[in-house]
């Protein structure tokens, strides 16, 4: 009892955990905010600048594919450190390669082991945390979308000042650091102890239960919801240049994106709605989506940005708290199914984006991307139906 309480009194391990998907968040918008000067440095075609991209996406699905069981065999703190050694190399080999042919190796490792962290670190927070566990997952998901959100302006204030694009890797191998010590120092023993938890698992009932069927659920609605987040970012910018002829396209995604960060804090607040808040999330999406893409105003359309990201940014924790009662023991599995998944919907639901943007303009395309919802919505009734059945089980 005495060193759980001292463990207690002294715990951090959740800060290393928020700080290592906030440092994987800003890679990811870092990245993608640098690739224009990473194209001019290596003379790179729009095409091959594409392909620079594909290969960190790539990598992202690959992840929880090759890794997820792996991280459940094993103990999850010892997965961190594997993976943020990786990730300190291959932000090394970025920065100091002058190969197009090595950067792309060192984009396809740095793409696997921040698919990985994010994964892996949101596992080890619910074993960790099995009480507090679903509130600090509305904290940590907000993480990653503060840090893709700010990393951004940081390009934009490094380049400003004369310094190249080299700099988003330094800052990424010093955050790989950091992260390093910080798991080395916070030890991975667990903070709670959920009695009913523990027998549930032992007993293979209740939450103990691994569900595939549920996880299966969860997977379609963060697969149509990251391809619909995808698809209405590169929307929304060109509705503003090209068919209300403003400006402010850009500012409309920053505020999409910056209020999906309370909106998740929220739902790590009120957890045990999160069935409930799915199911709204779900269906505001696609409403509000219908009535901006039939707007012709651009200051309605920039407001209505507002309760689109709040809904959006409420999915990804929804999803993360009622997958800790499907996951049973194989927590890093469950959500390397849920990341693979997330992969998927950002590859084919863009492509399909393009597709009908092309032939049929970009309104329908938001229409068809917002009709596939009604998937998203049932499949959140049977989830909600999955975990009433479970609440009723003596």
């Amino acid at each position: 009892m005495e060193s759980t309480s001292v463990a207690k009194k002294h715990d951090f391990l959740w800060l290393v955990l928020f700080l290592i998907v906030f440092i994987n968040g800003f890679e990811a918008g870092g990245y993608q905010a640098s690739l224009w000067d990473i194209g001019q440095h290596y003379d790179l075609s729009i095409t091959s600048m594409g392909l620079f991209a594909a290969t960190e996406l790539f990598a992202t699905m690959l992840a929880p594919l090759i890794l997820g069981s792996w991280a459940d065999r094993h103990k999850k703190s010892f997965c961190i450190l594997i993976m943020l050694a990786i990730q300190l190399a291959a932000a090394l080999l970025v920065f100091f390669t002058t190969s197009n042919y090595v950067f792309v190796i060192g984009i396809f490792f740095l793409g696997l082991t921040t698919s990985a962290l994010q994964f892996i670190s949101i596992a080890a927070l619910a074993d960790a945390y099995p009480v507090s566990g679903k509130k600090k997952i509305g904290f940590i998901t907000s993480m990653y979308a503060l840090g893709a959100l700010i990393s951004p302006l940081v390009v934009r204030f490094y380049l400003g000042i004369g310094m190249g694009w080299r700099t988003l890797f330094v800052l990424l191998a010093s955050g790989s650091i950091i992260a390093i010590f910080g798991m080395t120092k916070s030890g991975s023993e667990p903070r709670e102890f959920d009695q009913k938890r523990s027998e549930n698992i032992e007993k293979g009932k209740g939450e103990g239960r691994f569900l595939l069927f549920g996880i299966i659920l969860l997977c379609i609605i963060m697969c149509i919801y990251v391809g619909f987040e995808n698809g209405f970012t590169f929307f929304i910018d060109t509705l503003f240049t090209d068919v209300l002829l403003s400006s402010n396209g850009k500012f409309a995604l920053s505020l999409f994106w910056a209020v999906m960060i309370p909106a998740r804090i929220l739902v790590g607040y009120f957890s045990k709605y999160s069935t409930k808040i799915l199911m709204s999330a779900v269906l505001i999406i696609p409403a509000v989506t219908a009535t901006l893409a039939l707007n012709k105003n651009s200051t309605a359309v920039l407001l209505l940005c507002i309760p689109l990201g709040l809904a959006s940014g409420a999915i990804y924790p929804s999803c993360l708290t009622i997958m800790m009662s499907f996951a049973g023991k194989k927590t890093a599995t469950a959500t390397g199914m849920i990341t693979t998944a997330t992969g998927i919907g950002g590859f084919a639901f863009t492509a399909l984006t393009g597709f009908v943007g092309d032939n049929f303009g970009m309104r329908t395309a938001m229409a068809v991307l917002a009709g596939f919802f009604i998937f998203s919505f049932i499949a959140a009734l049977c989830i909600n139906e999955m975990v009433t059945k479970m609440k009723n089980e003596k």
